[in-house]
């Protein structure tokens, strides 16, 4: 009878197991692409990939509405898109123009609305929002055209004969971005392509208009009953995608590099200290969280930086110890941009590359006229006025000037001085500075003059 019991548990208990698994509901997973394309968007999209994969969706639905964007972070989406583990559709609602064209076109299906439209993907400058060079259009043009390439071609028999075409003709997205490529009926050779609703379903580049989200899903992709889960982003998503932003990140840089510098006119531990300090893991900490930094480029920024220090206290002249800093400073802060596995950068896409180096450039830039503007500033009236001692003050000073007859004395050195240490003038021992080169313990040495408190000196 207990036997009979366990064999009856179960079975229903795996009857139990049969009937939550049919009642389980096929679960749609939306992330909105609804502003510019750029790092706040390139996370979301990673964020939203990796939740929808592990709450196993059946599908992934981008809900765009964007007027295009960084091309960078857009070349960057296309690549996550084509290589994601479920199948991605996008619903256009009601822009998809510049970058979010080409995020449209990886997608494995593109749905619109039927007032929305999609192309006008030429590559614009930044700032001032004219055409940008013949290289970047090259390359945009490259990558749409690969893009459209990569959801392959449709084999289908017509009256005994094979026909063979593109699902998505590469020529029209090269239409999008070239106006010298001709599409015979809807863009000529004056013109960027831009499509309709009506005129992509009949190039193909439309998979079906549809008024809503959820007529996308119910009529388009044949799910009757399903729930929906949208991806939002939190405060720290918003936050890193700040930070994450090309210009802030140049920004950084610039603090970095001129805290840096002030700070070593100043020995001590001050405002420019902290705002290095505050900068560098602004700089690198939403990186090393997104994979991006790795533990040695992080460390590799803190030996260029030791060295640059060990070079100016400690070794004079400026030599191999100096330039293997800021090779090791830059290095550091181009490669904590870029995805790569110690030094392993096959697959890299070359804009990242270049975008890395822009950005590292650009700081640097602005840090040099940072450091130029502010060395001119200090001590003028102004808000660093007070940065440095005027040269009319009046009052009295609180350390002996007597050394400053001391010049033109012989003494002898009471320590190595490399480059600086203690040395012994008429039995009384001085701080000084050796001028030229090292000077040993025991050697003579003359006083050349008396600054900051401490004596010059040079071997005799």
């Amino acid at each position: 009878m207990r036997k009979f019991q366990i064999i009856l548990f179960l079975l229903l208990l795996i009857l139990s197991f049969d009937l939550s698994a049919q009642d389980a509901k096929p679960m749609i997973y939306r992330i909105n692409i609804k502003e510019n394309i750029g790092s706040n968007t390139w996370i979301y999209l990673q964020n939203g990939l990796h939740e929808a994969t592990g709450k196993d969706a059946a599908a992934v639905l981008l809900h765009m509405n964007t007027y295009g964007g960084s091309v960078l972070e857009a070349d960057s989406m296309r690549t996550a898109i084509l290589n994601a583990p479920l199948p991605v559709y996008v619903f256009i609602d009601n822009n998809a123009a510049s970058a979010g064209a080409l995020i449209s076109i990886a997608c494995d299906s593109i749905f619109m609305r039927s007032s929305g439209s999609i192309g006008a993907a030429t590559v614009v400058e930044g700032g001032s929002g004219e055409r940008a060079s013949d290289k970047h259009q090259s390359y945009m043009r490259g990558i749409m055209r690969a893009t459209a390439e990569s959801h392959g071609k449709t084999v289908t028999v017509h009256e005994g004969d094979t026909v063979t075409k593109w699902r998505r003709d590469p020529k029209v997205a090269e239409a999008m971005v070239d106006e010298r490529v001709v599409i015979p009926g809807f863009a000529d050779s004056t013109q960027i392509l831009t499509l309709t609703a009506s005129q992509a379903t009949e190039l193909g580049y439309c998979d079906g208009i549809a008024e809503s989200v959820h007529e996308v899903i119910v009529t388009h992709l044949g799910y009757s009953d399903y729930t929906l889960e949208t991806y939002n982003p939190s405060f720290y998503d918003k936050v890193r995608g700040f930070l994450t932003n090309g210009i802030v990140q140049a920004f950084l840089i610039m603090f970095i590099i001129g805290g840096i510098y002030f700070e070593l006119q100043s020995p001590g531990v001050g405002f420019p200290t902290a705002a290095a300090i505050t900068a560098a893991i602004l700089y690198f900490t939403p990186l090393y969280l997104t994979g991006y930094a790795q533990n040695w480029e992080v460390l590799l920024f803190v030996l260029g930086l030791i060295f640059i220090v060990f070079e100016i206290f400690v070794v004079p002249g400026f030599g191999i110890t100096g330039i293997l800093g800021i090779l090791f400073v830059f290095s550091a802060l181009v490669l904590a941009l870029i995805g790569n596995i110690r030094f392993n950068f096959e697959g890299l896409p070359a804009m990242e590359m270049f975008r890395a180096l822009m950005v590292v450039l650009g700081g640097t830039g602005m840090g040099l006229v940072l450091i130029i503007y502010l060395s001119g500033r200090i001590g003028k009236p102004g808000f660093l006025q007070f940065a440095a001692l005027h040269a009319d003050q009046e009052g009295y000073i609180s350390v002996s000037m007597e050394p400053v007859s001391l010049v033109g004395k012989t003494g002898v050195a009471a320590t190595d001085l490399r480059p600086s240490g203690m040395v012994n003038v008429d039995g009384d021992f001085y701080d000084a500075i050796s001028l030229k080169g090292f000077i040993d313990k025991g050697d003579e040495v003359v006083v050349k003059r008396y600054e900051n408190f401490q004596l010059y000196v040079v071997g005799k």
